[in-house]
């Protein structure tokens, strides 16, 4: 690991519409080494590894292959640099063959015409490399999640790939599979390949990186051998943040047995036996990285997806919703985290979208009583503190959080008892976000049962009365007073 690196990100800067994803980031990968990075939700690591693939321009800053500054205008250059990602979300083509997906579009041709025997001589060449034994003629589609990883590999070395980014390889296999992967990056680091290994579990950063960098909002605030930290204090390296959002203390104690509970809930193969309460006047936070399944949780706790095994009560009955829309009817309701995809109408009103769920309340004779739906839908969003209160307006000009205040409108329209928030926060302003914490604090307070889920230590440490951390679809611990800090939550998070 001499010599000048093979790849270098200096000052590096990528900017959104209200966001920083990526502030003056440094990155070096040397040949033969894994440089593993890791950072917690929302810490710039897809920006950082989009920006490697030429899939997204820096605002400032520059990469530089073998010293030399580039300017990637596309993941087309990137590879001819010898620059490859694999994402999590593979990109073969299932319905072609495996050497089909190794050579796609860089087919070999004699004279014009497609030279199949010398692609599935270098596939078959490749597919050695990396220890995969299947066939080149064999379809994509009928090969297991490990298998198409190998395969991604393959067309990476057949591409001539010096620096090779794999983004959470290991979040769908099995621990063999795992450790077949490892030998793989051993072997392709010995040959040396700079390999950047993304990854929200310790334990296997630990197994194969040299080095680490630590992200944090965007800015890299840790670079070093492996050996150098250990695992408490990478956590504090990832969360050792202030808490940017006021606490929201509860009225008083939560009352009464639990409104909703789950013992032993089960859905393959997002999550396995979770169990969970919630009572009236507190806030549950429900905690993990992505792909920990806590969405899952909050769709099947509402029926949009049902489980494979376990039970839930609600206010001590049976529950077992069909829909969203049975959950609704007994007073349990989602508010999803992509608001503008799952939770409005953009081109419908305020009116309209907060009465949504409810119209047969106002039409019961078939035609809508537009005096009584328009008082309902003002003393809805006046709950919530929409400013301005205009209820004719169309959705789609309001601000995130002010789209936030609908949503959340129609389900106290819905008279719930049960508030189920993913990602409530998510693209809205500080001021926003402070205002719907305030919010959703008087719900709870206002005899409410809450779960909240968030990406946001900050948010969850502020809003909740206590936290459940969950790590690939498993409970690992439940968190209340003095031990509710961000540090506990990330170890439980990573590490279990």
């Amino acid at each position: 690991m001499t010599g000048l690196p093979l790849l270098e990100l200096r000052g590096v800067t990528r900017r959104f519409p209200g966001v920083t994803a990526l502030d003056a980031v440094d990155l070096e990968v040397r040949a033969g080494e894994v440089h593993a990075l890791i950072g917690e939700n929302g810490a710039g690591k897809s920006t950082l590894l989009r920006v490697l693939a030429g899939a997204s321009l820096p605002d400032e800053g520059e990469v530089r292959v073998d010293g030399e500054a580039v300017a990637f205008r596309g993941p087309a250059d990137a590879l001819a640099r010898g620059v490859t990602v694999i994402y999590q979300e593979l990109t073969l083509v299932p319905h072609l063959t495996v050497a089909q997906n190794i050579y796609l579009g860089i087919e070999p041709a004699r004279s014009g015409i497609l030279d199949r025997a010398a692609m599935r001589h270098g596939a078959a060449e490749a597919l050695e490399q990396v220890g995969l034994r299947v066939q080149p003629g064999s379809l994509v589609s009928r090969l297991s999640v490990a298998q198409q990883q190998m395969v991604e590999m393959a067309r990476a070395l057949v591409r001539n790939a010096r620096v090779l980014a794999l983004d959470e390889p290991t979040a769908t296999l099995t621990p063999h599979e795992v450790d077949r992967l490892f030998e793989r990056v051993d072997l392709l680091r010995e040959a040396g390949t700079g390999i950047v290994f993304v990854s929200h579990r310790l334990d296997e950063v630990r197994r194969v990186a040299d080095r680490i960098t630590v992200l944090r909002d965007g800015e890299r605030v840790w670079t070093g051998p492996a050996a150098d930290r250990d695992d408490a204090a990478l956590v504090r390296a990832m969360v050792g943040r202030d808490v940017e959002y006021p606490r929201q203390p509860a009225a008083g104690p939560p009352s009464g047995p639990p409104l909703l509970e789950a013992e032993g809930l089960t859905r393959e193969p997002a999550f396995r036996d979770v169990s969970l309460k919630l009572r009236r006047g507190e806030i549950v936070g429900l905690a993990g990285l992505v792909g920990a399944g806590r969405t899952e949780v909050a769709r099947v706790l509402t029926g949009a997806e049902r489980p494979d095994r376990g039970r839930m009560r609600l206010d001590g009955e049976p529950f077992r919703p069909r829909s969203p829309g049975d959950a609704l009817g007994r007073g349990v309701v989602y508010f999803p985290e992509d608001r503008k995809r799952d939770g409005l109408v953009p081109r419908l009103t305020v009116r309209e979208n907060v009465t949504l769920s409810v119209l047969r309340r106002f039409s019961p004779f078939g035609v809508v009583r537009r005096g009584a739906e328009a008082r309902a839908a003002r003393a809805a969003v006046a709950e919530v503190d929409l400013r301005p209160p205009e209820i004719e307006r169309p959705a789609r000009t309001l601000s995130g959080g002010n789209q936030q205040k609908v949503v959340v409108a129609r389900g106290l329209m819905a008279e719930a008892g049960v508030l189920l928030f993913d990602e409530p926060t998510r693209g809205v302003d500080i001021g926003a976000k402070a205002e719907l914490h305030r919010q959703i604090r008087a719900l709870a307070d206002g005899g409410r049962a809450v779960l909240v889920i968030s990406s946001e230590l900050p948010e969850l440490l502020a809003l909740a009365d206590r936290v459940v951390v969950l790590r690939e679809g498993r409970l690992t611990g439940r968190i209340s007073g003095d031990a509710m800090t961000a540090e506990r939550v990330m170890a439980l998070a990573v590490a279990g």
